[in-house]
């Protein structure tokens, strides 16, 4: 009675569990006839149904979902081989990624289907161009070339193969390299709203930041960029370049704070030999050197530093200002007044610009006189005793009556060295020309030095004598006088 009892029991679960499998293989069968339907309807060579499927297709292009679109175009194809549109449509769209062999094969055996057709044919001789050119750009731009590969990659290849990444980076290179920053980081910037995890796209950017010398913002798409692959060798160049320029740089301006000036020399020195190429950044190099030389007194470095910054920005008026101050270092007085006038004709209010201005037009005008000094070869800050000695051993070696055969030369440098005298000896007068002040070179007094005869009659004065005399006058103790 027991086992009997048993069989009503188990027949009541065998059959629950046998109604739950059916139901689950039915819901599972209909789901797939629904999803597939339009594939399975399409391979069946129903017309409405490939439609579609295309018309699927081609919103997946225009949303530019074209992984999607190919999955769904090589499923069709596995399905049904003599789907010729399926072909047709892969071969678009792998055009239009510039996967050219394999769009070439599907144009190809779209073709074998549909022999002679014109638009397959004109697409595979688009295609055709769009890889010849292509190469072309490529080998052009590893030669050294930049612009027409750019033209190429623009009225060529990004026509027919719009969705390029590959061309659309080598657009990015040639920007670079044609120093058009603002471009390339306008199409790396589309290239990131495609995929924002572009690695290439994100290294690209960053020089073209790094280039207009944004440092900060070239330095967040490094870190980007490292973040996403901390082994990227580009990335990791680029990045601690960078970092290594800012050290450098701020090495320099520290040790200029500090003055300590020869260091900062070299400082800028290093920074300048990191990246000849980044001028945005090395003009800034350029000057803050020459300011430094300029204070230490080497004006021709100074010059070379300053004339590099201004072949960098030609309107650097501070650039053109210490340029200035490095040729009054050098004694260009007409150079130092050409820049530090058209500097103050860029910046007329500027009253700093308006002194130095003024300092080397004084230089200038000083520099046109003659020079005391230089006449009686002493130094400016040569004592009154050692003018007194230069005066009387140069009045001496150039007296008329001990260069007879050279007289008027002898004359005219008596005369100089006489002049001379008369302002250095007189600590008013030296203090006057020291300051650039005009000062009459007439007048020669003083007790008297004179030598004539039938003709003119000149007066010197030495203070002191000569122990002696020469001609026919004799020597005194108080002065001379010579006649000839």
């Amino acid at each position: 009675m027991n086992l009997l009892s048993l069989f009503p029991v188990m027949d009541a679960v065998a059959w629950r569990g046998l109604v739950y499998t059916l139901f689950i293989l039915h819901f599972v069968f209909a789901c797939q006839l629904l999803l597939l339907q339009p594939l399975v309807s399409a391979f069946d060579g129903k017309p409405s149904n490939a439609a579609e499927l295309f018309e699927r297709v081609s919103k997946s292009i225009k949303m530019k979902h074209y992984s999607e679109a190919l999955d769904d175009l090589n499923t069709a194809v596995e399905a049904d081989p003599t789907l010729s549109e399926a072909y047709f449509h892969c071969g678009s769209v792998l055009r239009q990624l510039c996967r050219y062999e394999e769009s070439e094969k599907n144009y190809r055996k779209f073709l074998e289907l549909k022999p002679g057709n014109s638009v397959a044919e004109k697409e595979l001789s688009q295609l055709l161009q769009a890889q010849s050119t292509f190469d072309s750009a490529l080998k052009l731009y590893d030669s050294g070339e930049y612009t027409k590969p750019l033209e190429y990659i623009d009225k060529v290849v990004l026509v027919f193969s719009p969705a390029c990444s590959k061309a659309k980076l080598l657009k990015v290179k040639l920007l670079l390299a044609a120093k058009d920053y603002a471009s390339a980081i306008s199409e790396t910037g589309f290239l990131l709203k495609e995929d924002e995890n572009n690695l290439e796209a994100l290294l690209h950017r960053g020089r073209a930041y790094y280039y207009l010398a944004d440092h900060d913002v070239a330095q967040r798409h490094f870190q980007k960029g490292l973040r996403l692959d901390p082994e990227h060798g580009e990335l990791k160049k680029a990045y601690f370049a960078l970092k290594n320029l800012l050290k450098k740089t701020k090495s320099a301006e520290d040790n200029v704070s500090k003055g300590k000036l020869r260091v900062a020399v070299e400082d800028f020195k290093a920074a300048l030999a990191l990246d000849p190429n980044h001028t945005a950044h090395n003009v800034h190099l350029y000057l803050g050197l020459c300011k430094v030389l300029v204070k230490l007194g080497r004006g021709k470095d100074a010059l070379s530093s300053c004339t590099e910054a201004l072949n960098i920005n030609e309107e650097l008026i501070e650039a053109l200002v210490q340029r200035g101050e490095a040729k009054l270092l050098t004694e260009d007085w007409e150079g130092a007044v050409e820049d530090l006038k058209s500097a103050a004709q860029q910046s007329p209010q500027d009253m700093n610009i308006r002194e130095a201005l003024m300092r080397a037009e004084k230089a200038l005008k000083m520099s046109k006189r003659k020079d005391w000094y230089k006449i009686l070869g002493v130094s400016k800050t040569a004592s009154i005793s050692e003018i007194k000695r230069a005066y009387k051993k140069l009045a001496l070696q150039w007296h008329p009556d001990k260069n007879v055969d050279n007289r008027e030369e002898a004359e005219n440098k008596f005369r100089e060295i006489a002049a001379a005298y008369e302002v250095l000896g007189d600590d008013d007068k030296r203090a006057r020309y020291d300051r650039g002040e005009d000062i009459e070179e007439t007048g020669m007094g003083g007790g008297g030095f004179n030598f004539g005869g039938g003709g003119q009659q000149f007066t010197f004065h030495f203070e002191g004598g000569f122990p002696g005399g020469f001609g026919g006058g004799g020597g005194f103790p108080g002065g001379f006088g010579f006649n000839f």
